[in-house]
């Protein structure tokens, strides 16, 4: 491993940007300061004069597929392409064939990143109707948390059995993330809609189909869950302006029980781009309102909620432009999530410390990950260099997504991801990738 030292850096960094050299030795940042001189022989220099170092973003929710829907993504390609998007450490969801619901399973897929993942990685531990004693064993030191389905989106890893759901909620001082929509409303919706118009309903009826009243039912439920029992709750994907109000941001971060997060996705799209992007924006929550867009703005700025994500989840194309209901919710995001939010810099809806915070530092503070989200001596070195001033336009032949389409095709974005370092590995340099695998299971200070 040869040492680094990136000179001349907007570093962006726990509210402030300064310019600085940021002195990487093996895996770890050994000195930041301002004109760093002395160095080992031998170390790369990278001037980064214009440019901004972000630590690497940590997207605390993705589906890369592996095992067992590997024709969509696998853990190889879909890292590659979030190391393209400066993300350096990512946490998967449990719901890949087979289901990540026993310790074994769950070991499996961590050997399969161990071989395969360009960044580094952890994933949740799902629990179902019944299995309770198997989600108890698992390691608060070495796993991210446990994940609950308590929407229709993933079949039998609906946990609907309220008994069993204050069991999980009452027995485990894990993280406890999940998704929430009501079945029972989403359920009575499709029907109406299906009676109208068959399978191929207009796409433009998803947001009322999985609609705002299904969201705020099944998110206060859980949260009212947490409340009355003490556990540590962080709910996903947040998608209507309404639920931002179940959510505080009157105690410091590290003092909240119950966290949140939007995704990238409801901070872009609203209902009016069904027209023209059809099933391709189709997301379980579905986009909504341009209005549920911007309270999700203003509740982010805030601080009630907490981190944007991607729910990176991709589908073929085949796949998605089935009729409405056979084509599967989700879709690829993590190559262009950090570009789409700097446009969003750009265009002063978040500066770019916030943006840092919520997607940096704050991943790192409520899954209490050890060494990473801040650029810090002694932290792992995993970095982001990004150019405000050169653009790029999303090209199909530009994608490294197995399935080789994103929503953002056509658009070109003002600025560029330049470079990537994964512990200290440059693994990423204008489009050129070191095919190293340099990425390292997480860990957490529990």
């Amino acid at each position: 491993m040869k040492n680094l030292i990136i000179k001349n850096a907007s570093v962006v960094n726990e509210g402030e940007i300064r310019i600085q050299d940021v002195l990487i030795e093996g895996e770890i940042i050994v000195r930041i300061d301002t004109n760093i001189d002395e160095y080992p022989a031998g170390t790369i220099v990278i001037d980064a004069k214009g440019k901004y170092l972000l630590p690497g973003i940590i997207d605390d929710q993705v589906h890369f597929r592996e095992p067992g829907l590997t024709h969509k993504a696998d853990i190889s390609s879909e890292s590659k392409a979030a190391v393209a998007g400066g993300i350096t450490s990512f946490i998967e969801m449990p719901n890949t064939v087979p289901q990540s619901t026993t310790q074994e399973l769950l070991e499996d897929k961590f050997k399969i990143a161990s071989e395969n993942s360009y960044a580094n990685y952890s994933f949740m531990f799902g629990g179902t109707n019944d299995n309770l004693e198997e989600l108890l064993k698992t390691n608060p030191k070495n796993v991210a948390g446990i994940k609950l389905f308590l929407g229709s989106s993933t079949g039998d890893m609906l946990v609907d059995n309220e008994e069993v759901l204050e069991k999980i909620f009452s027995s485990t001082k894990m993280l406890i993330a999940v998704h929430c929509e009501d079945e029972t409303t989403i359920k009575k919706n499709l029907d109406k809609y299906k009676k109208i118009y068959g399978e191929d309903i207009p796409i433009k009826f998803h947001p009322i189909i999985r609609s705002e009243e299904a969201c705020y039912l099944s998110s206060s439920k859980a949260i009212d869950l947490a409340k009355k029992t003490g556990a540590r709750l962080h709910v996903f994907h947040i998608s209507t302006a309404r639920e931002t109000y179940l959510f505080t941001n009157k105690i410091p971060l590290e003092e909240k029980q119950i966290t949140a997060e939007v995704c990238v996705h409801h901070l872009w799209f609203d209902d009016s781009d069904y027209e023209k992007k059809g099933t391709l924006i189709k997301w379980n929550p579905a986009v909504k309102s341009a209005k549920d867009r911007e309270g999700l703005w203003e509740a982010l700025l805030d601080d009630r909620l907490d981190i944007v994500a991607t729910d990176h989840a991709p589908h073929t194309l085949a796949e998605k432009n089935q009729v409405y209901t056979k084509a599967p919710s989700g879709g690829p995001l993590v190559q262009h999530a950090l570009q789409a939010m700097l446009e969003a810099v750009k265009n002063k809806k978040i500066s770019m410390e916030r943006m840092v915070e919520k997607m940096c530092h704050n991943p790192a503070k409520i899954f209490k990950i050890n060494k990473r989200g801040f650029i810090r001596e002694g932290f792992y070195a995993d970095l982001v260099l990004v150019d405000l001033n050169k653009s790029q336009t999303v090209t199909k032949n530009s994608l490294l997504y197995k399935c080789n389409w994103s929503p953002f095709e056509g658009l070109t974005f003002s600025a560029q991801i330049t470079h990537t370092i994964v512990n200290g590995n440059l693994i990423y340099k204008e489009g050129i990738f070191d095919d190293k695998k340099k990425g390292k299971r997480l860990t957490f200070n529990r």
